[in-house]
């Protein structure tokens, strides 16, 4: 794996931390749990029992189980789609596929921040059940209906992964995980500490800003083709900090 890889792992998992924290998902995360544990949003909120919180984790787990199967699904079959693409084209099909990414990323990172506006892309998109299925296979189902419909705010950040994995299809399902377990590291943590949710929310906008800056930065190091040259800088800052401490 070489260095553009391996930051580019980071890259996927900030992004989905980042799309939890989205102004369109965090918001709604206690009446979602509410939604799948079948108790109401005062009820998650005063979680003081064991046994309370031990029902919101099993059933967040379950949830994100359901989102992973999607996403992970989208992710291989992007893979295989870049894979053909390659095989079609001939020469720098690598690098024509990495510069797309690049603008396409660009593009996204303007609109997560909030300084592009694209009318259909607002659309809500995410299946309603009247009723959710019972139990936690039910649960599966919901988070399978969470990510197939996407939201505005995780439809832009989630395709930027999408055609990265596309323009380095080895790497694509491996991107794909990470940003499933960056999505899942804050929900299971606030699922726990549901009161952390409140700070967050005030300050979900500044946060999304900051993350469409990264993404737009992302983009042009992609473009350009200098991701290796900052991976090999930021590589070699680590090493010459791990044998300075070792000396």
């Amino acid at each position: 794996m070489n260095a553009a890889a391996d930051i580019t792992i980071w890259v996927a998992l900030g992004a989905g931390i980042l799309s939890f924290l989205s102004p369109c998902t965090l918001p709604i995360f206690p009446a979602y749990l509410s939604y799948i544990t079948g108790m109401s949003v005062k009820e998650i909120q005063n979680q003081n029992e064991w046994k309370v919180r031990r029902k919101l984790l099993l059933h967040a787990v379950f949830f994100l189980l359901g989102v992973s199967m999607i996403f992970i699904s989208l992710g291989v079959g992007v893979s295989f789609l870049g894979q053909w693409i390659q095989g079609v084209l001939s020469g720098e099909s690598g690098l024509f596929l990495q510069r797309i990414a690049g603008i396409f990323i660009i593009i996204m990172g303007f609109f997560v921040a909030g300084w592009l506006q694209v009318t259909w892309f607002m659309k809500e998109k995410r299946f309603h059940f009247t009723k959710k299925p019972v139990g936690y296979l039910g649960t599966i189902f919901v988070g399978m209906g969470f990510a197939a419909g996407w939201t505005p705010c995780i439809g832009p950040i989630f395709a930027s992964i999408l055609v990265v994995a596309a323009s380095n299809p080895t790497q694509g399902a491996l991107y794909t995980i990470m940003y499933v377990i960056g999505f899942a590291i804050p929900f299971l943590v606030l699922t726990f500490f549901l009161g952390s949710t409140k700070w967050l929310v005030r300050y979900s906008q500044t946060i999304m800003k900051a993350g469409g800056a990264i993404m737009i930065v992302m983009g042009v190091l992609l473009f350009t083709g200098q991701m290796a040259r900052l991976s090999n800088f930021l590589l070699r800052l680590v090493q010459d900090s791990w044998f300075s401490n070792l000396g």
